[in-house]
This record gives C-alpha cells, structure tokens and sequence, in this order.
C-alpha cells in the first residue's frame, strides 16, 4: 500500500473542493429551460383540453417531462406537479371524449 502513495502523482495539499458557483452573484448561470418548458406546457395541456386536440395534450405531457429533468431540487415543486397533472388530464380527457386513435395533424 505504501508504494501505491509513492507512485502516486497527486498532491495532498493542492486538492481544492470544487464548489458550485452562485447563481446570486452570476445570474446568466440560471438556466431558464425549465421555467419555458413548464410554461408551454401548461398553454399545451390548456389547448389539448379546450379544443380537444389530442397531439397538443401529448406535446404538454412531454414538456412537462423536460421542465422536470431540468428543473433543480431546490425550486418548487408544486407549480410543476399542477402542470404535469394538468397535462396528463388534458390526455385522459381527450381519450374519453374521443377513444378513437390519435390522428396525424397534417
């Protein structure tokens, strides 16, 4: 084990703990995805349960997925919970208003 140490180029002294910058000092370093991807979401779902398009309610349902892959742990969930499960209702309701399979939009 001690001629693992020897050979061992690194220095002890020189190893730095890398700490994530801050987005107070630096607001470009935000990323605004999320916050884009939840908000097209929610105009989706509300267009796929108004005028009963089913590929909209399908569009919302995937951003929905997207705002939450992106989104940080430390912002709040709820805004994206109420449009992930307003997505998904605007799917459920498209289906039982019309069971038939979705058609192509062209």
């Amino acid at each position: 084990m001690s001629f693992n140490s020897l050979s061992d180029p690194r220095r002890i002294n020189k190893i730095i703990r890398y700490k994530a910058p801050s987005t107070d000092s630096n607001p470009t370093l935000e990323d605004p995805t999320p916050d884009y991807m939840n908000l097209l979401g929610m105009i989706f779902s509300m267009c796929g349960l108004m005028l009963k398009l089913k590929w909209c309610a399908w569009i919302a349902v995937y951003c929905s997925f997207i705002s939450f892959a992106n989104s940080r742990s430390s912002e709040d969930t709820k805004q994206m919970m109420s449009s992930f499960m307003l997505s998904i209702s605007a799917v459920v309701m498209s289906y039982l208003q019309n069971p038939q399979p979705m058609s192509p939009p062209w």
